[in-house]
């Protein structure tokens, strides 16, 4: 048995009785453990509950009862996303006894539509980094070519996906996590307009970049669970109280040839690899539609305002990971010394190098110099981006300046590492939707993805862009 390729498909199948709920499951359970010696995409894999939750479901199918809009769907849940009785580690050492007593709201939306959840995915530790080699639990390979990386920080979630062992898996995107890895993979990354989808139970990294978003294989697939889980929600002041359209389904179809697509020669200059350039060029050379070269010389600002405001906001987030409040604990007869050896022992390398740095911009005497005027920055990027889309309806882009590196390539070099995140950080400064995409491959067989960003609150017409140019780019 083989199960269909798209999320619709399977939920089509189970919903008319082709095909059991418990046999839907167990096929990918058994997909997933083929994987998992090979590219560690899973720290938890629940098993168990996934067969219950199935079980659960037949029976309810049995019974004539309303199936949900995901009904039978296996889902994939990045490890820093809440989950009820089900260990979450943010991959890091300090959560590792870690079992939430509650859903995070995007687990619970899922599970209300009958989705299936098959277990927790491997990340960068506290979804910091680009290529999930910073896990307390083992790096997560390239199903592609598990000599590379998979990306990160939601490498885990991307990995699965390409692996085909679940046609859908959630993730996070500070500055890129969901869309740098799905350009990695060759699958499809949705990070929507912030506030879209709630943060309620998202582990926090930097408060204000920070959401969930959807990895799948195709942009219908991610359509279709982001109908399901994002709204407004009460528990998350920073949720956008604004109804989402309904029904979601299909997708509108757009005349591309009525758009305005904007491509900034910043993301095209230096620090993009050639071939990757390339690529591009030949995906933007078969788009229809209205394709203009802009110049915005704020956006080298980019990476280095990333880089002070992301880690400025989780030095203050960590600081609750102390032995006291959250955490494994270090034993000592001294309160300092304990504090001391809990989050040295327990917290990886790069996580401290963010504490360090973050700390730094906030403490007094550098405030003013560092965080203040990364701030200002942030708000003439974001403002940049808001006059451009008046003009044109989307910025297209690479989303990543290369293919997958080869594991252990650039973890000497931090800085070579943040600079995967030179073309995505900029729509979370602005809290724009964001769309990676399949285009091409290199000589090497390794896919490079494209980037569509669009206008806040923009995100239904995205992902019908997004559906259209993917139909384009996937002929021939």
């Amino acid at each position: 048995m083989k199960l269909p390729g798209r999320a619709i498909e399977i939920i089509s199948a189970f919903k008319e009785g082709e095909i059991s709920a418990r046999e839907i499951t167990e096929w990918t359970l058994e997909r997933i453990k083929g994987w998992e010696p090979k590219i560690n995409a899973y720290i938890t894999i629940t098993a168990a509950e996934a067969l219950r939750q199935a079980e659960l479901l037949d029976q309810k199918r049995k019974n004539n009862k309303p199936l949900g809009r995901l009904s039978a769907l296996p889902v994939a849940i990045k490890d820093n996303i809440i989950t009820k009785g089900i260990k979450t580690t943010c991959a890091s050492r300090i959560l590792s006894n870690y079992i939430p007593p509650y859903n995070a709201t995007a687990v619970e939306r899922l599970l209300q539509e009958d989705a299936i959840i098959v277990g927790k995915t491997n990340m960068d530790e506290f979804a910091m980094g680009s290529s999930t080699e910073h896990s307390a639990f083992g790096a997560t390979r390239n199903p592609l070519d598990i000599l590379r990386v998979a990306g990160g920080s939601s490498g885990g979630s991307a990995a699965t996906v390409a692996s085909l062992a679940v046609p859908v898996a959630l993730g996070s995107d500070t500055g890129g996590s969901v869309r740098q890895p799905a350009s990695f993979c060759g699958v499809v990354g949705f990070k929507p307009t912030y506030g879209r989808i709630s943060r309620f139970g998202l582990v926090a990294f930097a408060s204000s970049l920070d959401q969930i978003g959807v990895i799948s294989k195709n942009v219908t697939d991610s359509a279709l669970v982001y109908a399901v889980i994002a709204g407004y929600d009460p528990h998350d002041s920073t949720s956008i109280n604004s109804p989402i359209e309904s029904p979601f389904f299909p997708l509108d179809n757009i005349d591309l040839t009525r758009s305005r697509f904007a491509v900034p020669e910043e993301f095209l200059g230096e620090g993009i690899n050639e071939e990757v350039r390339g690529i591009i060029l030949n995906a933007l050379s078969r788009l229809p539609g209205k394709i203009e070269k802009i110049s915005l010389p704020v956006l080298s600002y980019a990476v280095p305002v990333y880089y002070i405001i992301a880690p400025a906001e989780m030095s203050s987030n960590l600081a609750r990971y102390d032995g006291v409040r959250y955490g494994v604990r270090e034993n000592s007869e001294d309160l300092i010394e304990m504090y001391e050896l809990t989050r040295s022992r327990n917290f990886g390398d790069e996580v401290k190098r963010r504490i360090m740095i973050g700390t730094f911009v906030l403490s007094s005497g550098y405030y003013e110099a560092y965080f203040k005027k990364a701030a200002q920055a942030r708000r003439i990027i974001s403002n940049a981006l808001l006059e451009t889309l008046k003009k044109y309806d989307f910025i297209l882009s690479p989303t990543t300046p290369t293919t997958a590196f080869r594991l252990g390539e650039k973890l000497a070099d931090p800085l070579e590492m943040y600079l995967s995140d030179i073309c995505t950080t900029v729509a979370n400064f602005a809290g724009l939707p964001a769309i990676s995409i399949p285009c091409g491959r290199d000589k090497n067989g390794l896919p490079v993805g494209l980037q569509i960003m669009g206008r806040p609150m923009d995100d239904r017409r995205l992902l019908s862009v997004a559906n259209e140019i993917e139909k384009i780019l996937s002929e021939g």
